[in-house]
């Protein structure tokens, strides 16, 4: 151990006290033996450290800082050095806040488009996703602060987080859910990561053995710490066991104590514990250490200018019917949609920043070189069809040459905490598009959301800009992209169906109530597209640009491929050239194609390059369950290189040696997933693939409430007092809904709906002791007054000590 002088030195309560937060932000300090305080604070797109009043939520505001394009936007760039140079900035504002520990980047696997989250995440693909976390963490870590890289793992969706089991076979769980942490542990060498709420496979993530020590640490040799999400501690001392450090936020010295009984009664080594001190003090001294010897000062002008070049190489341009875009000096504009007023720049819940300056779109719009003829608001942004804006819009659409419309998602759609509906956009803003269509076909559509909708509309505009939500410097972007001064090169991280219906998880989303079965395997996104040869609206890897690419002399050996790209347009600009792997197995069952590797090549106009994209350890393995081990299939590999997963440029193939591992897997057993066609995948067949029975995806009725389980479980209470309490919670979401208080309706679905009975006690700094908690579920089973005679006792003896 590193600080091993130091351990001996401290006492028993000492050592335990480290393993949890000093207040909502801060770990605890020992000033007695040196012991430094550090600062966590949220921040994948932009540093949100809070002044005053603290909370995981986003609800109250932080220290102004720069608002970046949020991680679903950046990843459509598929620029690892853009990553890194965003990294760099991210650490720079964190280190000037004297931020310890920077909660980011999120690099959850985009599963179904329907989570809340998805605009915090990069992608459908692991390695996408892990190589733009890894320049994140590079950059953030080059200036002294830890990155955070989370939520470790499969957390694909917000319906019940706190609580759900997520049920995965361990292939998948390999390599298509662990792959980008591996990345970001191996590549981006993170010195923190932030374990999930939920459970995976039966046990919570934060005291999984199997995932936070024998994979975390055994096989990647993650030297780092492990922190909780906000509230996401179950069992302190299993936590400790599996490989927990720290505690978020505060206990009140709750949980500390539960360390130090388990000692005394030997059901934890204290060796054990000193480990977890001995991490916990390295990440403490050497953050210190920097941020003590450091005066950081920000260039906000220079972080702006980055921000808006992000977002130029993120946006993407998914339609160009007649050449429409650029726009022309002579082109009278229409400009029309709230969000052009008002943009819709980054997501909402605990990511959300107080940008230190925003554009805006209209403003800038004024001051370009672009003719415009005026603005129409064209919808209420929260609201029903307002036919008198639409009558406004339709006016000024009628005598303008071209139309940009702005559409998109509201901030109350995605959000923390909360699942989205359905795919679509507000149908006040699809009915202002056709209406418009009927004055004038010549309409720019400017999208602007967080993750994936349907976009049958996409047929009444002849051209398309998907922005994403592309931060504070985003309108910008939009101004440089739309007049030619800058070639779009962004390609979509994540597939677009032509309707949610035909997502292969769907079915499956986001499970019943104790459980979410995974029943789709490894056919997530372009994977399950590209077998299936499913019409996609927008494939994997598309992305439009002003000029012409072309492929050419595709060459392969045992260390990758090289080919060259020329830029046969008139305009400079990027094309991203991406790397698949085919092989067809009666063996092993796997997606069509897979990617394995990318990289972005800037062109002037006739240049060409050689372009070499290297294999390495991920580019031909799969987990084999029976050997429990990564293997290589021997025999032939078909090698694409493809300007997306749908158009395929360059191919060849290779034939590899395998590592000669038993069969893992019955054909016949087995054929939705060796065909697949997973969308429905029936419970034995899924059972076969897990190796073993599946739990009740139901919450069980007939026991008492607990400690993990859910508020909203009070339903089925047999206390009058919990199905009062559920209900009255029920009816307080509705009517602030009807009464257009949205963010308050929320509030309560993330907060409490969701949260389970333990996350009283987890969430209020000590406020609410477990033996408080004893009473409150007393309370909820029906022992009303035993219940609350508990409580008030328990009060006494907390006030008392």
């Amino acid at each position: 151990m590193k600080f091993e002088q130091i351990i001996k030195e401290m006492t028993l309560e000492e050592k335990a006290s480290l393993m949890s937060g000093k207040d909502f932000w801060q770990s605890r300090d020992i000033p007695k033996h040196g012991i430094p305080s550090m600062f966590l604070a949220d921040g994948p797109h932009g540093l949100r450290k809070q002044a005053v009043a603290a909370d995981h939520l986003g609800l109250n505001e932080s220290i102004p800082a720069t608002c970046f394009p949020t991680a679903a936007t950046v990843a459509n760039s598929w620029n690892e050095k853009l990553g890194e140079e965003v990294g760099k900035a991210l650490g720079e504002e964190a280190a000037a806040q004297k931020v310890n520990v920077l909660l980011g980047p999120g690099i959850n696997i985009k599963r179904n488009p329907l989570c809340g989250r998805n605009f915090e995440y990069f992608s459908e693909d692991p390695i996408l996703a892990g190589k733009m976390a890894a320049s994140y963490i590079r950059g953030i870590q080059s200036k002294g602060v830890s990155a955070c890289v989370k939520h470790f793992c499969v957390n694909n969706q917000e319906t019940n987080r706190m609580a759900v089991d997520a049920i995965v076979d361990e292939r998948t769980l390999r390599e298509i859910y662990l792959t980008a942490f591996e990345i970001a542990v191996k590549e981006g060498n993170v010195s923190t990561v932030m374990s999930a709420y939920n459970k995976l496979n039966g046990t919570y993530t934060n005291e999984n053995v199997h995932i936070l020590k024998d994979i975390l640490r055994d096989e990647w040799g993650f030297q780092g710490c492990v922190v909780t999400d906000w509230g996401g501690g179950n069992d302190r001392v299993e936590g400790l066991k599996a490989g927990n450090e720290l505690e978020m936020p505060t206990t009140g010295g709750e949980t500390n104590r539960e360390i130090v009984e388990a000692v005394k009664k030997g059901q934890l080594e204290e060796s054990v514990l000193d480990k977890a001190v001995d991490r916990l003090l390295e990440l403490a001294f050497r953050t210190d250490k920097y941020l003590s010897q450091t005066d950081q000062t920000i260039n906000w002008d220079k972080h702006h200018a980055l921000a808006r070049k992000a977002a130029e190489e993120s946006i993407v341009l998914l339609k160009n019917e007649e050449d429409i875009l650029p726009l022309k000096e002579t082109d009278t504009i229409a400009l029309i949609g709230e969000f052009a007023e008002r943009a819709r720049f980054q997501g909402a819940g605990s990511s959300i920043v107080n940008p230190k300056k925003l554009d805006s779109f209209l403003f800038l719009c004024k001051k370009s070189s672009l003719s415009l003829n005026g603005f129409a608001r064209g919808y209420e942004r929260f609201g029903r069809r307002n036919r008198k804006l639409v009558r406004e819009a339709c006016a000024l659409a009628g005598k303008s040459d071209k139309i940009l419309l702005f559409l998109g998602l509201d901030e109350y759609t995605e959000v923390e905490g909360l699942d989205r509906k359905d795919m679509s956009i507000p149908s006040n803003q699809l009915n202002l598009l056709e209406a418009l269509r009927e004055v004038n076909p010549n309409i720019i559509v400017i999208l602007s959301s967080g993750s994936v909708v349907e976009m049958t509309w996409v047929k009444d505009a002849k051209g398309v800009l998907h922005g994403y939500l592309s931060g504070q410097a985003g309108a910008g972007a939009l101004i440089n992209i739309l007049t030619g001064e800058v070639n779009p090169s962004g390609k979509l991280a994540e597939t677009y169906p032509l309707s949610y219906k035909d997502t292969p998880s769907a079915p499956f989303f986001p499970g019943k109530e104790a459980t979410v079965e995974y029943r789709e395997g490894l056919y997530v996104g372009y994977r399950y597209f590209s077998t299936l040869n499913k019409k996609v609206m927008f494939p994997f890897g598309f992305g439009l640009s002003y000029t012409d690419f072309s492929y050419t002399l595709l060459d392969i050996d045992e260390n990758g491929v090289s080919f060259t790209l020329v830029n046969t347009g008139k305009k400079a600009g990027s094309e991203v050239a991406q790397l698949y792997i085919s092989r067809i197995s009666e063996e092993v069952f796997r997606p069509i194609i897979e990617l394995k590797g990318f990289v972005k090549v800037f062109l002037e106009p006739g240049e060409s390059k050689q372009v070499k994209i290297d294999f390495d350890d991920k580019s031909f393995r799969y987990f084999n369950e029976k050997s429990n081990q990564w293997e290589i299939e021997g025999g032939d590999y078909e090698i694409i290189i493809g300007a997306s997963s749908s158009d395929i440029k360059l191919s060849g193939h290779l034939y590899l040696e395998g590592s000669n591992a038993e069969t893992p897997y019955e054909k016949g057993s087995l054929p939705a997933y060796f065909s697949g066609r997973v969308e429905n995948v029936e419970k034995e067949e899924f059972e076969m693939l897990l190796g073993r029975k599946v739990p009740s995806p139901q919450w069980d009725r007939n026991r008492e409430l607990g400690y993990n389980d859910t508020i909203a479980q009070c339903r089925y209470s047999k206390g009058l007092f919990a199905r009062f309490a559920f209900y009255l919670i029920v009816f307080a979401h509705k009517f602030l809904k009807g009464i257009g208080k949205r963010d308050t309706a929320n509030l309560i679905m993330m907060s409490v709906y969701y949260m389970p009975f333990r996350g009283m006690s987890r969430m209020t700094g000590g406020i609410i002791t477990m033996p408080m908690l004893d009473g409150i579920l007393l309370m909820a089973n029906g022992h009303f007054f035993k219940g609350l005679t508990k409580v008030l006792s328990e009060n006494r003896k907390k006030n008392r000590s």
